[in-house]
């Protein structure tokens, strides 16, 4: 897919670290599967793996931990 973003280059698979925050609770997720464009380093991240993202998120800000940091395992 062409980078939405400098409309330059077409995105590739990769990784990207995505960072998430809701009130006191951070998340940050390391190897997430992206399209990631390799002109300006645009990520994407299928909905699928976004919406997995979110459940963790919300069941660990529900748990009260405020940053919790880990590698990516799709469930």
């Amino acid at each position: 897919m062409r980078c939405i973003i400098c409309r330059q280059a077409d995105t590739q698979e990769g990784k990207a670290t995505l960072t998430l925050e809701r009130g006191t609770t951070t998340l940050v997720v390391k190897g997430v599967p992206a399209r990631v464009c390799p002109n300006c380093g645009e990520e994407y991240v299928d909905e699928k793996v976004a919406e997995e993202l979110l459940r963790n998120a919300e069941t660990i800000a529900k748990a009260g931990v405020h940053v919790d940091v880990r590698e990516y395992a799709s469930a």
